[in-house]
């Protein structure tokens, strides 16, 4: 096989990666959770000029929050926004029922396409390329939950391709517009990683700050010249934190009012006796995404996970390669994990429903990040043997939750 024939198979890969995503995520899944569609009939909602239902919801939406006459949502203006093409297709007729099912499988269409455009900074052969774009799909609790459907799954979802999105628009292919569009997505579905805005600003900046002696003067020249791509990347995140203050406004009279806790009794839920976000959630979070095992069965597959959480690190194994050494963007990417993951233990639920952890989908990027860095060119033994058991983990448990009964609370 000559070179021109290489460079053309492997021009298409990503794409072949993305289609067998989606092809593979759609027929392992089936969205036993689409009807929980808060997001979709907001949008649908929003499209014709009103910010809440006007008519009572189906009783399995009791999130829905009851004001003045009207039933509005606690999901974030960029979650409601993220559905509006679907309201679109409903208002013409082209969609009836809400399509999780079909949107989860898009999401690892496109969350695969862009990792495996990622994976050129480090990875040096297609097979290791494959490789790490798939495992943020399927050698982790991504499958499963996404494969959900509904939407606090699709939300986590959207918020992984726009956080990969974003770093692609960053670090391989320079555009910084674009790439804000990407990380108000991720922003606009999980509120706490704007938190990352920062440092997707030093990643932006890195060019040309990596090469800068310790002169503070330079420094302080060069930092100045990427301005103009700063500005270029803060204009849809800065229209949407404009627009979301609107939005909470209109419906409960103050900019930093998300609804949340307006939720009909969920402040007399005992994990909130403390409040929404508390220091007091710490050790409970810890010990669910860290620490919680497996239970057992007496036939195949003799083990099963709980209905509430585990390991994130018996759910992939793969992600015990996080901590090699070596990794360009390391710094970035541990600080990004960490500031994360103390929001997160902070809430005070740890995700209720779920397969491990599926709060830590956001932190996938930057685990895929430093994997990528710190491995090395071409595809190990390790790295094969660690991602095959995590599919595998991962495909008994996306079973288990999606298709049979034997999850139970």
């Amino acid at each position: 096989m000559n070179e021109t024939t290489k460079e053309k198979i492997r021009s298409w890969l990503p794409l072949a990666t993305a289609l067998f995503a989606f092809v593979v995520f759609y027929v392992t899944t089936n969205g036993t959770q689409q009807h929980f569609d808060y997001t979709a009939r907001i949008a649908f909602a929003l499209l014709h000029g009103h910010a809440g239902l006007q008519s009572a919801p189906p009783s399995w939406l009791n999130e829905m929050i009851p004001r003045d006459g009207r039933y509005y949502s606690a999901f974030p203006l960029g979650a409601v926004l993220s559905m509006m093409p679907v309201a679109i297709l409903q208002t013409v007729g082209v969609v009836r029922n809400f399509p999780g099912h079909f949107i989860a499988a898009l999401i690892a269409a496109f969350s695969a396409y862009f990792f495996w455009q990622l994976s050129r900074l480090g990875a040096k052969s297609p097979p290791r390329q494959t490789l790490l774009a798939l495992f943020p799909i399927f050698a982790t609790w991504t499958w499963c939950n996404v494969g959900f459907g509904g939407a606090w799954q699709l939300a986590l979802g959207l918020s992984l391709l726009g956080e990969a999105g974003a770093l692609y628009f960053i670090l391989v292919r320079r555009a910084p517009l674009v790439a804000g569009c990407f990380f108000a997505l991720a922003f606009g579905n999980r509120t706490e990683l704007i938190l990352t805005g920062p440092i997707f600003l030093y990643l932006l900046s890195l060019p040309t700050l990596v090469s800068e002696s310790g002169d503070p003067a330079k420094w302080l020249d060069r930092l100045r010249q990427s301005l103009p791509s700063f500005s270029r990347f803060l204009i849809a995140p800065a229209a949407l934190a404009l627009l979301t203050a609107a939005y909470n406004y209109a419906r409960f009279g103050s900019v930093f009012d998300f609804g949340y806790a307006h939720i009909p009794n969920v402040l007399q839920e005992p994990w909130y006796q403390h409040g929404l976000f508390s220091v007091h959630a710490i050790p409970w979070n810890i010990y669910k995404m860290l620490f919680e095992g497996f239970g057992d069965l007496p036939v195949f597959p003799y083990i099963h996970p709980y209905a509430f959480g585990c390991s994130i690190f018996l759910a992939s194994p793969f992600l015990f390669l996080l901590f090699r050494e070596g990794g360009v963007y390391k710094s970035a990417a541990w600080a990004a994990i960490g500031i994360l993951t103390f929001v997160l233990w902070c809430h005070g639920n740890p995700g209720g429903w779920q397969f491990s952890y599926r709060y830590a989908v956001v932190l996938l990027p930057w685990m895929f990040l430093l994997i990528l860095g710190n491995g090395p060119a071409q595809l190990s033994v390790i790295e094969v043997l660690l991602f095959v058991v995590s599919v595998a983990i991962n495909a008994v448990a996306t079973y288990q939750f999606l298709w049979t009964d034997q999850i139970h609370p």
